[in-house]
């Protein structure tokens, strides 16, 4: 019973709006920050294409975003840490991805029901609280694709295709 609940308190209200975005970041991030720790680190500056980002760029990449939208979302002027053109390294990059995924957790566990429709100003447009996270939490996993298909290139299986702990 014990362990019930504290499972319980740690999953998202999925009976509620708020609820969704916060599983599906919750989700996202852990596979983002799994797939940065299983990639050698002399596989971060692999491209399938000279004119596609690294995978080390597309982890600095989805760092820097997420500090973009969460920022708004949390009334603050977003910090533009720069990471995708300045971090290169594997401990660098999780490091830094750590710090906007705990960023960011702030404004998802802020999010509530009668504040996901309260307006903030996100991509030059008046969005709501909820948008903006649902569109934060879609950008993350469209990366997370791209870092799956890099992974499969170099024989990784993703964590989202891991099998399940017993």
């Amino acid at each position: 019973m014990i362990l019930t609940c504290t499972v319980q308190a740690q999953t998202p209200d999925l009976k509620s709006a708020s609820g969704y975005p916060k599983m599906v970041q919750k989700q996202s991030t852990a596979w983002i920050e799994r797939a940065a720790e299983k990639m050698p680190e002399e596989q971060y500056a692999f491209k399938p294409d000279p004119a596609s980002r690294s995978f080390g760029q597309i982890l600095g990449h989805v760092a820097d975003a997420n500090y973009t939208f969460c920022s708004g979302v949390l009334g603050e002027t977003g910090p533009s840490p720069g990471i995708e053109k300045t971090k290169t390294t594997k401990a660098e990059l999780t490091a830094a991805l750590r710090d906007a995924f705990a960023y960011c957790k702030r404004a998802y566990d802020a999010l509530t029901d009668a504040g996901a429709t309260e307006t903030v100003k996100a991509f030059g447009q008046e969005r709501n609280k909820l948008g903006v996270l649902w569109f934060n939490a879609s950008h993350n996993l469209e990366h997370y694709g791209n870092l799956v298909v890099y992974m499969r290139t170099k024989g990784i299986v993703p964590p989202s295709s891991e099998p399940a702990p017993q």
